[in-house]
């Protein structure tokens, strides 16, 4: 196991100034910042295994800010907040005087008292969510430049409709702990590949997020998906630009089964159908919830079409020596689960259940990492004050 005397020494080797005060997407940061947020997040699980406490905060709030359900993020946020030391707010927008035309601005400013974090999900509707988080970004930033907040919260993207940065770095640590490093990852074939959901119209950003971070680090990338799934035209551009810098691949397929073939990692996962996904987009936009309703199980309908895009045993034997490991954000439609048809089959999931529960497990680190990094300029004496101190918990 690498020692804390290695990981710090690595980190001291980034360039990491100019962080920034936010973490809204991957691309944003500069890979030397997203190898830095790694490391952090694998110093602090390690103080956590050694049960050296990393209590950064003597007071402060972190609040929760979710506009739409989840579980994973949802309770990984609460546990990176006390973890480092902050109490956690649940902010419901039914509670509050939004109903009543209190704008964002204002909103914002109220939750931002003595508030070190903001952890905003916002991921139903295209080109709404991002939007929103930097609304909420710009608001806090204009209250501490006007002096109305002593301290500028953070806002922590916990999932938009953009980007899941959360996840994918989590699923980026999981994948150097797997094989032993990220740069033992270049070269690597990794599938991220559309599968077929009974569900609901599930967001882009997932997918968006893989392939916006995992050709940053000189991967193969395959995107798998049946024709009218696409991702965000300015989001594929982006990930064809980073593979050709970093030396990997990315190229789109329409096959399942030519995705897998020969792949190390597969990562199934379903999300909706791009056109609709816009017209969802102008029908909230518009108030119509009927409208809504309606294109949801239009959109159900269309994923019906594809239920063969499901991985089963006869998929896993296309990947490398049949052994790809396989990567899911959780909770995954199972057939013969919580399905009839789903995503994925039962027999293929219950054989990596342990893996995708500690793929689950680094979230909590990463944003513990994202928080620590863009509240500390200097995260590395931080982080050795924290080993000096080395007191341990008794639990």
């Amino acid at each position: 196991m690498t020692s804390f005397r290695t990981l710090v020494r690595d980190l001291s080797r980034l360039r990491i100034r100019n962080y920034g005060s936010d973490f809204i997407s991957t691309w944003d940061k500069t890979r030397d910042q997203l190898e830095a947020t790694i490391l952090v997040a694998q110093i602090l699980q390690r103080l956590h295994r050694e049960r050296i406490p990393a209590k950064l905060f003597d007071s402060g709030l972190a609040v929760s800010w979710f506009r739409d359900q989840s579980t994973r993020t949802r309770y990984s946020f609460r546990a990176a907040a006390n973890l480092l030391g902050l109490g956690v707010e649940d902010f419901d927008e039914r509670e509050s005087q939004i109903a009543h035309g209190e704008t964002t601005r204002e909103t914002t400013t109220m939750l931002s008292y003595l508030t070190q974090v903001i952890g905003i999900r916002d991921d139903k509707y295209l080109e709404e969510g991002e939007r929103f988080q930097k609304e909420v970004a710009d608001a806090v930033q204009a209250g501490f430049k006007e002096g109305v907040l002593a301290q500028r919260p953070s806002i922590i993207n916990l999932q938009n409709d953009q980007d899941h940065p959360t996840q994918s770095l989590s699923d980026l640590l999981h994948l150097a702990t797997e094989f032993g490093g990220l740069k033992r990852l270049k070269g690597k074939k990794i599938v991220m590949s559309w599968a077929y959901s009974p569900s609901y119209g599930k967001p882009l950003s997932v997918a968006q997020g893989v392939v916006g971070l995992m050709t940053r680090f000189g991967m193969q990338v395959v995107l798998a998906h049946p024709k009218g799934y696409e991702l965000s035209p300015a989001i594929t551009r982006l990930a064809a630009k980073q593979a050709r810098r970093s030396g990997g691949s990315f190229k789109i397929v329409h096959d399942m089964g030519e995705a897998f073939k020969g792949a190390d990692i597969i990562y199934p996962k379903s999300w909706g159908p791009y056109a609709l996904m816009e017209r969802r987009t102008r029908l909230y936009q518009s108030g119509d919830t009927k409208g809504l309703k309606r294109v949801e199980r239009i959109m159900l309908s269309q994923n019906a079409k594809y239920k063969n895009w499901e991985c089963g045993e006869a998929m896993l034997k296309r990947t490398k020596s049949g052994r790809a490991l396989y990567l899911h954000c959780l909770p995954a439609d199972i057939s013969g689960l919580n399905c009839r048809t789903g995503e994925v089959t039962r027999s293929v999931f219950e054989r990596f259940r342990r893996q995708l529960y500690l793929q689950a497990g680094y979230k909590p680190f990463i944003i513990a990492a994202m928080i620590l990094m863009t509240k500390f300029e200097k995260p590395m004496q931080v982080l050795r004050t924290l080993l000096r101190k080395g007191k341990k918990r008794n639990i």
